[in-house]
């Protein structure tokens, strides 16, 4: 990537985490990936407390990033509020309830670390039973 490249991958950066922190995103977490895969370069990954948090979250991404100009190639998830992404080209963003995110576990996955969500509280959830 060149420079004007990276400035704008930034900008696309600043833009989502502003939109997740405006609508009360949670445990925000921001990946590079660009040596993983050449699909994306960033990965971005939130908490939402509800269906309707999640779905607000995603549509807050979207609606900010094409109101400064950026692409959105493509969105998933908003029907159901489990999980949704935002596909923006070198950046995609998931944003998920907590007991999906601990269950599918992405943030390991993509070389993050899985967040503690409720430090020094039970999970009010179960993701999996082993």
């Amino acid at each position: 990537m060149n420079e004007q490249e990276l400035n704008d991958l930034q900008k696309m950066v600043d833009i989502a985490v502003n939109a997740l922190e405006d609508v009360k995103g949670k445990d925000i977490t921001v990946l590079e990936t660009h040596e993983k895969t050449p699909l994306f370069a960033r990965m971005i990954i939130a908490s939402g407390d509800s269906n309707r948090q999640v779905k607000a979250l995603a549509n807050s991404v979207a609606v900010d990033l094409k109101e400064a100009g950026f692409e959105i190639l493509g969105s998933e998830g908003q029907d159901s509020g489990d999980w949704a992404l935002v596909d923006a080209g070198d950046l995609v963003v998931h944003v998920m309830l907590p007991a999906v995110r601990d269950y599918y576990d992405i943030d390991t996955l993509w070389g993050g670390e899985k967040p503690s969500f409720h430090e020094g509280m039970q999970k009010p959830w179960h993701a999996a039973d082993n």
